[in-house]
């Protein structure tokens, strides 16, 4: 009877998004989660007013300062292909449009970072349902009602927009595809450290590409210069890339109409670790050697 009772309190926790829920073989299973990703994006239909609010103060008072605590990023920049150098050699994790198509079950929904930001009346107007998540991440948003169902299809076409947006494509920095958000320098929790706070880009992003601008052919229009979410282009005579702040996102060389820019693979690059707990692991350390 106690575990009858028990099982129905995490049911409804999870329900309120207080703690992840997966489903196998007939067996439920219950999970505490971080802040990010985690009970942050969850209220991603309950938050209003007095939340956003509370969340900005919390932002802004501590957890800025908590997310790069570790030095390790939480998050990796995903370009679509198109942008990649045609010769490179990927892995899986490389290839966005191709996880998509390969993921077993996909939700979509509001992004909760652009959602605070308007609530808070500081808001952009760049697209908002652009967030996603995949296989058990994703049943658990569908069967919550925190996010809609739908096709591999789709999903490519939202992603497609959100790169015509100017939108950064970012994941959980693991080679396993559980999300995939589409990040606006001004309101990403992770991106403002870089932008507003001017943060080392590591402490939030692993940047596994570069853009590289081809000296003979760019004519210094500086298209891209607007392009980069993060200013890491100037313009001289031709565009010069800064890949010290350069997260290898791919927005500059989707504009190119020289087609004078391409993204090749950092020769210093981390991969990505295998599954989102070791990264969490691997966060959890590096706060606790921080703080020694």
């Amino acid at each position: 009877m106690e575990e009858k009772k028990l099982e129905k309190i995490l049911e409804s926790m999870s329900k309120k998004g207080l703690i992840f829920r997966t489903r196998r073989d007939n067996k439920t299973t219950f999970n505490s989660v971080p802040f990010m990703i985690g009970l942050y994006e969850y209220s991603v239909k309950k938050i209003d007013k007095e939340l956003a609010k509370y969340y900005k103060e919390y932002y802004d008072t501590a957890y800025q300062k908590e997310m790069g605590l570790s030095n390790v990023p939480g998050f990796k920049v995903v370009p679509i292909e198109e942008t990649i150098e045609a010769d490179t050699i990927l892995y899986p994790y490389h290839k966005l449009k191709e996880s998509i198509k390969n993921a077993r079950v996909i939700a979509v929904y509001d992004c909760i970072c652009r959602k605070e930001a308007r609530l808070n009346g500081e808001g952009c107007d760049y697209p908002i349902e652009t967030c996603f998540s995949f296989g058990v991440a994703a049943e658990y948003y569908i069967e919550n009602g925190f996010g809609r169902k739908i096709s591999a299809d789709e999903a490519i076409r939202i992603i497609e927009e959100a790169d015509k947006a100017g939108l950064v494509h970012a994941g959980a920095n693991s080679k396993h595809l559980s999300n995939i958000c589409n990040c606006c320098p001004c309101c990403c929790a992770s991106m403002k450290g870089i932008t507003k706070k001017g943060l080392d880009k590591h402490k939030f992003m692993n940047a596994m590409f570069e853009s590289i601008i081809d000296e003979e052919i760019c004519i210094g229009c500086g298209t891209c210069i607007d392009r980069c979410p993060v200013g890491a282009i100037t313009l001289g005579d031709i565009a010069v890339v800064s890949r010290d702040k350069c997260l290898g996102c791919g927005l500059c060389a989707s504009v190119c109409s020289e087609d004078a820019i391409t993204l090749h693979l950092r020769e210093d690059r981390e991969v990505p670790f295998n599954r989102v707990i070791e990264m969490l692991m691997a966060i959890l350390e590096g706060k606790r050697k921080s703080c020694e």
